[in-house]
């Protein structure tokens, strides 16, 4: 017995050490957040951020706790607090979380928040900024198929039309063809079902697609290709060059994974794209607009270190949230089980450098 329970020990030693050795130590000069949200019950993955328009100093944080059977889709306030009313728990590991604005249901334009749930091989869907679920259920994805749970969740409005997609990302999966297209519908009951009008998107093989993002205004869809590098394709299904990979970009200067993605917008067609080198505990910084002349070709111009841990997702905004974050916030989930909230103004100086 005494010689199991020092095998034991050993064990929980070599754990802990190799742990600590993947941790990267916080930069003298890291990005230090203005709110740290209260700790979930098991495992922090990904934000999404809700503007209320109405007052936006009561917008809201969403973020992602991936326990298998006791996690959730947890909702914050922007000083950091947990609203249990709101919070969506139990759930079956959620991974990612995106937020859609003005979805017709029931003939009034409402917000949704739509979750990839592992555990239940769906996507479940809820009502802002009450956090009804509106999916019946649960919409399911990838056909059933338990090898390809889905992780990674981006939601897109088609301008032309104001038609909605999920494109939904799974543990593994082909090397075309990796994600999945949903057009959501209002079913006429006061549901949102899902029905699938495409795959596409070309996958390296190496590790998985989990972290992807619209960018709505210009009509693109990034996600990392982890461990190799951010591919860029129309969102628009029904585009000419629909299944045209536009770009392949950020294949240098990361440490291991490329994870979350976020867009920032200076303009109509200008800003940045914000990427999680995860195992190097900083962002990596490309404009949004390319080079003059090169719209698809996407070059670092700014790393920045930050105080969140092995950064799996993360969100941002341009938009204003009231007296404290008058140029909007950046969301990055850290290993601590909380997320992280940076006053983009702090950003900005760091981009100015």
């Amino acid at each position: 017995m005494i010689v199991k329970r020092n095998v034991r020990a050993c064990v929980s030693l070599l754990l802990a050490c190799a742990a600590c050795e993947k941790s990267v130590p916080l930069a003298a000069d890291a990005l230090r957040p203005t709110v740290v949200t209260q700790i979930v019950l098991n495992d922090s993955d990904d934000p999404a951020i809700w503007v209320d328009t109405l007052d936006p100093a009561r917008s809201l944080i969403l973020g992602t706790d991936k326990g298998d059977t006791t996690g959730g889709v947890y909702v914050f306030d922007l000083d950091g607090r947990i609203d249990t009313v709101r919070t969506r728990r139990p759930m079956l590991r959620p991974n990612n979380v995106d937020i859609v604005t003005g979805f017709m249901l029931g003939g009034v334009r409402v917000d949704l928040a739509v979750a990839a749930e592992r555990g239940s091989l769906s996507l479940r869907v809820f009502r802002l900024p009450d956090m009804t679920p509106v999916d019946g259920g649960g919409i399911k994805v990838f056909e059933g198929d338990s090898t390809r749970a889905p992780m990674g969740i981006a939601l897109y409005t088609r301008s032309a039309d104001s038609a909605v997609f999920a494109i939904v990302g799974g543990k593994g999966g082909p090397a075309e063809g990796y994600l999945w297209q949903y057009r959501l519908r209002d079913v006429g009951d006061g549901t949102v079902r899902g029905e699938k009008v495409r795959a596409f998107g070309t996958f390296s093989g190496k590790k998985e697609i989990e972290a992807m993002a619209v960018d709505h205004a210009l009509g693109f869809v990034y996600y990392s290709d982890e461990t190799v590098g951010l591919r860029k394709y129309h969102a628009d299904p029904d585009h000419p060059d629909a299944a045209k990979e536009l770009a392949l970009f950020g294949t240098t200067g990361f440490v291991q994974d490329h994870e979350g993605i976020g867009i920032y917008p200076t303009s109509d067609t200008t800003g940045y794209l914000l990427v999680s080198d995860q195992q190097g505990r900083r962002l990596q910084v490309f404009a949004r607009e390319g080079k003059s002349g090169a719209p698809h070709t996407h070059e670092i111009i700014a790393t920045i270190p930050v105080s969140a841990e092995e950064t799996d997702g993360l969100d941002v905004t341009a938009k204003a949230l009231g007296p404290k974050f008058p140029e909007g916030v950046l969301v990055m989930m850290s290993t601590d089980k909380t997320f992280h909230v940076y006053d983009w103004r702090e950003v900005r100086k760091r981009l100015a450098k």
